[in-house]
């Protein structure tokens, strides 16, 4: 059987550190063409992988009846259009995260995927995370018992991301702290505890350290340097309670404080045992029996997450398998973190 040939659109960061080298290492997939609006990035990737062909417009790629597959690693204002327009040349898609950068986008994006019938992931990429898999079977088998709250904790010692760029302009990337780094820590959750469905939400979004930029210090900036001529109007910090039909959900994050700690971790509470989570590392299990306490963290395979994805998405272009990060339940992480833009917008508790 052929390869699947693939055409990546965006050639920054997030597709140099993980899409395209996970295609290379895939022996089915052929990257044909590398596509960003900065030619020098696309020409840079052609040169750095030795294969595919530079382009500037994404429209050559989905012209081409050769592309089965497209990669979206561009700023989130594009995920939708570029992810619509590829659907609808017949193409299956892998969008990174967040799925768009609201909710209403989020939904057209899957209108289109049902209309089409092609592929359409999104790039929740602890989905294909082992030991975040291995949590969800624990969960699943019950040993846990009933897990009736979830708490979420990221928070980072003035860590904002390229300060008056992409990340920080609302028009462009949606939001900030919580579409940035929440969507990952919500959808391991939502996934976890079998996609519940979100009842009401009560959340407050903070932009504050950043707005006067030529005043905030910092020590590193990733996404960087400043741009002082730029924007800042997104969210720094975030809180934000969730009712599911499933566990409450408490929600707290933070690009930026004015508390020196970094803090990634999520604690899932269960009546018969509580696990926690070390976002990216491994996790610990907290369980009773025969009238003693006991604590563990158990050993397992990890496998790098990123190349499971490319892998499992390789996969199903051609078997037509529904992942589990299929936009179906990818677009209700995006209901959930509109709901809490909305109700920090509003001052009120959002009912959906």
């Amino acid at each position: 059987m052929s390869k699947v040939k693939v055409a990546v659109i965006g050639c920054g960061t997030i597709a140099n550190s993980a899409h395209i080298p996970s295609y290379m290492n895939n022996p089915d997939a052929e990257i044909k063409y590398f596509c960003d609006i900065i030619p020098e990035r696309a020409t840079a990737a052609v040169e750095k992988y030795g294969c595919g062909t530079a382009i500037e417009d994404y429209h050559v790629a989905l012209n081409d009846p050769e592309i089965e597959a497209i990669s979206v690693c561009t700023p989130n204002r594009m995920h939708s259009i570029i992810a619509i327009d590829a659907l609808r040349a017949g193409k299956n898609v892998l969008c990174e995260k967040p799925a768009a950068r609201t909710y209403a986008e989020a939904l057209e994006m899957q209108k289109v995927q049902h209309e089409t019938g092609k592929v359409l992931n999104i790039g929740v990429v602890n989905r294909f995370n082992d030991g975040v898999n291995v949590i969800k079977r624990i969960i699943d088998s019950g040993e846990l018992g009933e897990v009736y709250h979830v708490y979420a904790s990221f928070r980072a010692f003035r860590s904002i991301p390229g300060l008056g760029g992409d990340f920080t302009t609302k028009a462009v990337a949606g939001g900030g702290a919580l579409i940035d780094w929440g969507v990952h820590y919500l959808d391991i959750v939502m996934y976890c505890c079998g996609d519940p469905t979100p009842k009401t939400v009560s959340g407050e979004t903070f932009c504050k350290l950043g707005k006067n930029m030529k005043e905030y210090v910092y020590t590193g900036m990733w996404a960087g340097p400043p741009k002082y001529n730029g924007t800042y109007d997104v969210d720094d910090s975030v809180t934000a309670l969730v009712r599911t039909a499933g566990p409450v959900i408490t929600v707290h994050g933070a690009w930026a404080q004015n508390i020196d700690e970094n803090e990634a971790y999520i604690d899932f509470m269960g009546d018969k045992g509580g696990i926690r989570l070390q976002y990216g590392k491994d996790f610990t299990m907290y369980t009773s029996k025969n009238g003693a306490l006991f604590t563990s963290t158990p050993k397992y395979t990890s496998r790098n997450h990123f190349q499971t994805e490319i892998d499992s998405f390789v996969r199903c272009v051609r078997s037509g398998e529904k992942l589990p990060s299929h936009i179906d339940y990818a677009v209700v992480t995006s209901k959930i973190m509109q709901g809490i833009y909305d109700s920090a917008e509003q001052h009120r508790e959002v009912v959906f």
